[in-house]
């Protein structure tokens, strides 16, 4: 997994990337959870779902957001995180630009931030959300959502409590065209609040 630097709108962003054997194989951007909270590229779960969409052909990436590991820039609430991400979509477009598909994958603020970039960019035709942080963050901004994904959330997350990410999952099936796959599991949970880098990896790809 080739280490990379690209550039970022508040300087060079540090990630990892994995081309593709297959000929015009799709995307995946992998994003990691809260900063402040320990979250980087090399989290658990993050390097799960990154592993995972190698297995399955893809061309993927995970990366630090800025001011995490040797990202230049500070911590920006979410804005500039969001700025990141697209530029992280922008190197992986240019390296791959006859792309079959594109997937965004995100761990609790990295779901948040993923799905916001699922907004700004129509080519996207999937996504993944791992314990979004819908009792923390409005979701509101999903209307409509573009396209259908896959959510997961922990029965026993009190960080990204399951009833608020069902109230979401609801109003995201009741838009047209859109169909989201939700998955629980009851006994996990998925967010620890002092090491995010410690939860373990809740679902596979089979």
């Amino acid at each position: 997994m080739p280490e990379v630097m690209f550039a970022g709108p508040d300087g060079r962003l540090e990630g990892r990337y994995h081309h593709s054997n297959e000929p015009n194989a799709p995307l995946a951007l992998v994003l990691h959870p809260h900063p402040l909270h320990g979250g980087t590229m090399n989290n658990r779960i993050t390097y799960g779902l990154y592993r995972s969409f190698e297995k399955m052909g893809f061309s993927v990436m995970r990366y630090n957001s800025r001011g995490v590991g040797r990202s230049q820039g500070r911590f920006d609430g979410g804005i500039g995180e969001i700025s990141d991400a697209a530029a992280a979509l922008d190197w992986m477009q240019m390296v791959n630009p006859n792309a079959s598909g594109l997937w965004i994958a995100g761990y609790s603020f990295g779901a948040f931030v993923g799905m916001q970039l699922l907004m700004r960019r129509p080519e996207i035709t999937g996504w993944i959300s791992i314990a979004p942080p819908a009792a923390h963050y409005d979701f509101g901004f999903l209307a409509p959502c573009p396209c259908g994904g896959l959510m997961i959330a922990g029965g026993k997350d009190e960080l990204a409590p399951e009833p608020a990410i069902h109230k979401l999952v609801d109003k995201l099936n009741t838009q047209k065209g859109v169909e989201v796959d939700y998955r629980v599991f009851p006994e996990l949970i998925i967010s620890l609040p002092s090491r995010w880098t410690r939860s373990p990896t809740p679902w596979k790809t089979t």
